[in-house]
């Protein structure tokens, strides 16, 4: 492996390099720091600099309780989706409170009135000085059978009776067929193709096919009714990822959120690196959310295949609902890991979602085994978990987004899981590293030294995000906090595990290129007291950065600093005379 020059700085390294007189030595002060005016989460005050002690110090910090404390707690994030039990602004802002990240729009029941929901999410952000990110799910094409009379609205099916499956969608559905309005699904289905009908509860196997029809024989007894979804587990449809209904949305998204951006646009039933394609050719330039492609169809998740999407889009959804109607059940858990470990190996953000506390629709209490699930894709080295009806629709939003969260602090707290955090085993997982590695050369030896030197956080410079995130696939098990001079990037990177963003003021980059490294260093820590990193002037952050800025690709500097200031070391501070 090819060595990477980096310039490593520790303590007072910079300031003993000055030529003159031997540096006076004085206790640790706050940083000068300079940010922009903007909304109030991207700002933080200055401090002037003056000489206290290290009591003075512990007592100037911000006080400890508030969000950004609380929120520091944790490594892997937590997304809850909007629905008619959460859609009010107490609700939306108690599910913040309680854990949530990033809240999920499911555009499956329309995108008008989620503008309303995403203002209020915009309005909390900036109330409680954190960035939020917001998630557009596309709900792509759900394909159903046609309907049922009002006087038989179902009907039982015995397993080998014979039914058909037409385009007739005028004839009501019967005893003998039904119609089933997708003429690229009838003609892409082969003899012996499965068909899964009312997730799962009926398979039937296709006998034969005609213009417009396909007879089937039925492998198990049980009821079909009007409007009930049908999986193909067997079928590649080679049609849009994106329907009518989704392009209309994304219009919506597009051009009719007035102002309030989301943060990243996720398309369901993904198959192939094309669909992806689409929905960026359709985007085309309009807006910088990240896409997210959700994994729900086992062609997807073939090897090749999966190695391929990964790398066209920006994250993944391990999406086990429809997954685990159209994968046996006893190969999703091998899936799930196997996702997760692709996403890390090419350094994207994963969500584990589907039935994570499904008991909690109704129930006050989890599962022991949905614990154990939680548990489980925290282990497997997963960025984000995800609540879907428990948030949306159950009896008990706040207390399905808190006991998540205390999952999550229960686990990275456990001892095997810090074990594992500090031999970068987390899930598996041993990065690799090859000749064009810099970057990531560069994180593990910032994540290591962290490790070593007992850091409280990791503080990336990054403009697009993708150095943070490629810290963020190691597991570090301490926060990285990631300074960015973009609002979009700061709140997509909401997503990544361990990853808080904060935004700097561009013009700290534009200063004099001498000073511009030193400046940097000290915005970033400023904000790692203000989030609350640091409690003592001896605790240690390690820095990365690339020299020149805002060069791309560009990853070549480390530095260990004191929360005491740029000039200190060991608890104390020096200056020259």
């Amino acid at each position: 492996m090819r060595l990477l020059a980096s310039i490593v700085l520790f303590g007072n390294a910079a300031a003993l390099s000055r030529p003159g007189p031997r540096a006076s030595v004085r206790t640790p002060s706050r940083t000068t720091l300079h940010m922009n005016t903007g909304p109030s989460w991207l700002t933080t005050a200055p401090t002037a600099q003056e000489s206290v002690t290290a009591t003075d110090f512990l007592h100037s910090l911000p006080a400890a309780g508030d969000i950004s404390d609380a929120r520091f707690r944790k490594g892997v994030k937590q997304v809850s989706t909007l629905g008619p039990a959460s859609a009010s602004p107490e609700m939306i802002e108690k599910l913040f409170l309680a854990g949530t990240d990033v809240f999920r729009m499911n555009l499956s029941h329309g995108a008008e009135d989620k503008l309303e929901a995403s203002r209020i999410v915009r309005s909390i952000e900036a109330k409680y000085d954190h960035p939020i990110g917001i998630l557009a799910d596309l709900q792509g094409p759900k394909h159903r059978v046609g309907m049922f009379p009002e006087s038989a609205p179902k009907v039982f099916l015995e397993r080998g009776d014979k039914y058909r499956f037409d385009l007739d969608v005028d004839a009501p559905g019967d005893g003998r067929r039904v119609s089933l309005p997708h003429p690229e699904v009838l003609e892409a289905l082969n003899v012996g193709d499965a068909i899964l009908l009312d997730d799962g509860k009926l398979r039937v196997e296709v006998e034969a096919k005609g213009p417009g029809f396909v007879d089937t024989v039925v492998q198990n007894d049980a009821w079909l009714s009007s409007r009930k979804g049908f999986n193909l587990p067997d079928t590649v449809v080679p049609c849009s990822a994106m329907t009518p209904k989704d392009i209309e949305d994304l219009e919506f998204l597009m051009e009719g959120f007035q102002g309030v951006t989301v943060d990243w646009i996720a398309l369901s039933f993904v198959q192939r690196p094309e669909d992806m394609l689409e929905l960026k050719r359709r985007i085309n330039g309009r807006s910088n959310a990240k896409l997210l492609a959700k994994l729900e169809k086992p062609q997807a998740v073939e090897p090749a295949m999966l190695r391929a999407l990964v790398d066209v889009c920006d994250g993944i959804m391990v999406a086990r609902g429809d997954l685990g109607v159209e994968c046996a059940p006893e190969d999703v858990p091998i899936v799930q890991k196997e996702i997760i470990e692709e996403c890390r190996r090419q350094g994207k953000p994963v969500i584990v979602a589907t039935q994570m506390l499904e008991s909690m629709i109704d129930s006050p209490a989890p599962t022991r085994a949905e614990c154990s699930d939680v548990a489980t894709a925290i282990f497997d080295g997963c960025d984000a978990i995800m609540l879907s009806g428990e948030s949306a629709a159950g009896k008990y939003p706040e207390e399905s987004v808190a006991m998540q969260r205390r999952l999550v602090e229960r686990v990275e707290t456990a001892p095997r899981h810090k074990a594992l955090v500090k031999e970068h085993a987390i899930g598996g997982f041993r990065p690799e590293l090859d000749d064009d590695s810099d970057l990531d050369a560069l994180a593990l030896a910032a994540s290591s030294l962290a490790s070593s030197l007992d850091a409280k956080a990791l503080l990336v410079f990054t403009t697009t995000g993708s150095a943070a995130q490629r810290m963020a696939r190691l597991k570090p098990g301490v926060p990285i906090l990631a300074v960015t001079p973009s609002p979009d990037v700061a709140r997509a990177l909401t997503l990544s595990a361990y990853v808080y963003p904060a935004l700097l003021d561009p013009a700290v980059v534009a200063t004099e290129r001498s000073s511009t490294f030193y400046k940097m260093l000290e915005a970033g820590l400023a904000l790692a007291h203000k989030k609350h990193l640091v409690n003592d002037p001896r605790d240690r952050i390690v820095a990365t950065a690339g020299l020149p800025f805002n060069t791309p690709g560009c990853a070549n500097a480390i530095r260990v600093i004191e929360a005491g200031g740029l000039d200190c070391w060991g608890g104390q501070c020096f200056y020259d005379s």
